[in-house]
């Protein structure tokens, strides 16, 4: 199914990935907002979910019970595991838009993105450039 093409009832509809599990690289996320009866994240915010996709078409939902998301990880400064932060930060160029249908909002840009784990905030990092 075309993401451009699903309802909200859709999306909520959408398995969930399961708890660890890497998805691989996809190139874009709809923003789910958590709705009144979802209840809120004890930081008094409601919570989110969020839609891999790729291609156009939904992957799975990935959260579910984050407040926050940190773009291209916590800080922006990408996913990073020396042990120090990067000296330099490759520019992303971050887009969002809405989608027709739904009127959900979807965050990209021109990498490759992975999802990082199901946690009260999420991180979302950009990776290689797609072609």
């Amino acid at each position: 199914m075309n993401v451009n093409n699903m309802t909200r009832k859709e999306f909520d509809s959408l398995p969930s990935r399961k708890w660890g599990e890497n998805i691989g690289k996809f190139d874009s996320l709809v923003i789910l907002p958590g709705r009144i009866k979802d209840g809120l994240h004890d930081s008094g915010y409601r919570i989110m979910d969020f839609v891999a996709v790729k291609n156009e078409e939904p992957i799975c939902r990935l959260s579910g019970c984050s407040d926050v998301i940190h773009i291209n990880g916590i800080g922006g400064y990408g996913k990073w595991e020396s042990g120090k932060l990067p000296e330099s930060i490759e520019p992303v160029s971050w887009s969002i838009d809405c989608l027709p249908k739904s009127g959900l909002l979807r965050l990209f840009c021109r990498h490759n993105l992975e999802a990082g784990q199901a946690l009260s905030s999420f991180e979302l990092f950009a990776t290689t450039i797609r072609i």
